[in-house]
C-alpha cells in the first residue's frame, strides 16, 4: 500500500471580474514554489491567448488534459487520475466554476479539485467573486448577468483565499487596450459587465465577504446600497441548427452575453415540411446548455431559415445574432451564397456574426456579416 497523505490545502485566487490577472498571478507564484523544490504541476489551464500569462508557464511541466467525445465534439477536461498518478505536491487548476462534459465522471471541477486534495494534493486556483454560490444573485442584480457556475462558499472556504485586487479604472484600461478580449468585443464589455460602477460594486462584495467580521456579505452591501433590479439587458440569439455544432455555438453565444451583459436565447428554425426535424435528445440537450446559461430555446418553422431567424431575433429584440458555419452543415448550407445577403437585409441594425465552428480560419469581415473562430 501506498503512503497515506494528509488532506492537501487550497489556495483559490479570487477576482472581482474576468482579467485581472488571477492565473498570471498563480503561476507567477507556483514558480516559486518550484525554485523552492516543491514538486509543481499545471493540471488545467484555460487557453484565453494572453500573452503575458503564457509566458508564465515557461518553466512549469503541464499535464496532459483528458480528451471526452460528447455528442460528435470533442472537449479537454481536466484529468483527475493523470494528476493522480503523477502525485506532485501542488496541481495548479485553472478556472473552479466550470461544468464537466457529461461523461467526465464528476458533475463540477470543484468536486475534481476536493478529489485531488483528498489524496493530499495542495492545490491553487482561480475563482471570480461572480461565481461564489451565496453571492450569484446579489451579482446578477448588480451587473444583469447570472453566472453560469456557482461554486459552493463553504468549498472555497476550506482554504487560503487571495484576493487579486485590480483597481476597476486599471481593469477597464486593459480591457481597452485589448489585453483582456479581443478589441473588437471591448467596446460591448465596458459598457456592459465592466462598467465602472460595477466593477466597483463587485470590489466591495469581494472584500465584505472575505472580511471576517461580516456574517453577511450580500446583505450588508444590499442594506447599505439598496440594489435595485437591472435594467432590461440586450439579447444574443444563437441560431441552432440541431447537431453537434449547437454546443460550440452556445459556449460562443453565452461568453458573448458574458462580457456584454446580455441574455441567451436559442432559436431553432424547422422548415415547414418538417422533413429536416433534429432528434428530440439533441434539442434537449440544447435546452440543458443554455439553461445552464440562464438562457433558453425556441423552436419556429419557417419556409426561409434566415428570414425565420431574424423575425424571432427581431421579436426578442437581439442586440447581436450569432450563426455557425462549417462544412456540409445544414444551417451554413442554407446560408451560403445569396442568402446571406438576404439574411443581411432582414437584419436591418442587428448584427449578424458567422462563428466557423469547423476548422481554424482567419477572420473574414463583410459588413456587418463577421466570421471568427470560437473562443478557447
Amino acid at each position: 500500500m501506498g503512503e497515506i497523505r494528509p488532506r492537501g490545502t487550497l489556495r483559490t485566487y479570487l477576482g472581482i471580474a474576468p482579467g485581472v490577472g488571477k492565473t498570471y498571478v498563480m503561476f507567477r507564484d507556483a514558480r516559486a514554489e518550484r525554485r523552492r523544490g516543491v514538486d509543481t504541476v499545471v493540471a488545467y489551464w484555460e487557453r484565453h491567448g494572453r500573452a503575458a500569462t503564457v509566458a508564465q508557464l515557461a518553466d512549469l511541466e503541464v499535464l496532459p488534459t483528458r480528451p471526452v467525445v460528447y455528442r460528435g465534439a470533442t472537449f479537454e477536461e481536466l484529468d483527475v487520475q493523470a494528476v493522480l498518478d503523477r502525485a506532485p505536491k501542488l496541481a495548479l487548476v485553472d478556472e473552479l466554476a466550470h461544468a464537466n462534459v457529461p461523461g467526465s465522471g464528476r458533475e463540477k471541477r470543484w468536486q475534481d479539485v476536493d478529489e485531488l486534495l483528498g489524496h493530499g494534493i495542495d492545490v491553487y486556483t482561480t475563482l471570480n467573486i461572480a461565481n461564489i454560490e451565496l453571492l450569484s444573485q446579489l451579482v446578477a442584480r448588480i451587473t444583469g448577468v447570472h453566472p453560469a457556475e456557482p461554486v459552493p462558499d463553504a468549498f472555497v472556504r476550506t482554504g487560503e483565499i487571495k484576493l487579486i485586487d485590480l483597481e476597476p479604472a486599471a481593469l477597464r484600461r486593459r480591457l481597452a487596450q485589448g489585453l483582456v478580449f479581443p478589441k473588437e468585443r471591448a467596446d460591448a464589455a465596458l459598457s456592459s459587465y465592466f462598467r465602472f460602477a460595477n466593477l466597483s460594486a463587485l470590489r466591495e462584495l469581494a472584500q465584505l465577504w472575505l472580511d471576517d467580521s461580516v456574517s453577511d456579505a450580500a446583505a450588508t452591501f444590499t442594506a447599505a446600497h439598496g440594489v435595485e433590479e437591472p435594467s432590461k439587458c440586450t439579447v444574443i440569439v444563437v441560431g441552432l441548427e440541431g447537431s453537434s455544432a449547437d454546443e460550440w455555438l452556445i459556449r460562443y453565444g453565452g461568453h458573448l452575453a458574458e462580457i456584454s451583459g446580455a441574455t441567451l436565447q436559442g432559436v431553432h428554425v424547422r422548415a415547414e415540411d418538417n422533413l429536416d426535424r433534429p432528434p428530440s435528445e439533441r434539442l434537449e440537450e440544447d435546452r440543458r446548455l443554455l439553461a445552464e446559461r440562464n438562457g433558453t430555446l425556441v423552436e419556429i418553422r419557417a419556409a426561409d431559415t434566415a428570414s425565420g431567424l431574424i423575425r424571432v431575433a427581431r421579436e426578442c429584440g437581439a442586440a447581436q445574432v450569432v450563426i455557425g458555419s462549417r462544412p456540409r452543415t445544414r444551417l451554413a448550407r442554407r446560408l451560403r451564397g445569396p442568402t446571406v445577403d438576404e439574411a443581411l437585409r432582414a437584419a436591418g441594425e442587428l448584427s449578424v456574426q458567422v462563428v466557423n465552428v469547423g476548422r481554424a480560419g482567419t477572420g473574414e469581415h463583410h459588413g456587418r456579416h463577421h466570421k471568427e473562430n470560437p473562443p478557447s
